[in-house]
């Protein structure tokens, strides 16, 4: 019987020894990642209700602070001057 105090791995033993502890490492990393990207994901945004006007997300992002007096001036002017959204 061999142990591992004996440092007698031989043959593939010393592979799969290795390829073990890659593998334990790279399994500990991609969880810690996947933990971290899901702990600090955005909060999705809220669907916009049928029958609301575009400018009315528009204000509330610039009531939440989600954007600036400029941003917000820039994008209603752009709003505005495309013309009201038709249905096909």
């Amino acid at each position: 019987m061999m142990f591992w105090h004996d440092h007698d791995v031989s043959g593939w033993g010393w592979f799969a020894v290795s390829a073990g502890m890659i593998l334990f490492w790279a399994l500990i990393i991609t969880a810690a990642v996947l933990s971290f990207r899901a702990l600090n994901r955005a909060p999705e945004q809220p669907p916009i209700p049928a029958g609301t006007s575009p400018e009315q997300p528009l204000a509330e992002r610039f009531a939440r602070g989600d954007i600036d007096e400029d941003e917000y001036q820039r994008r209603l002017a752009a709003l505005r001057s495309s013309g009201p959204v038709t249905k096909h």
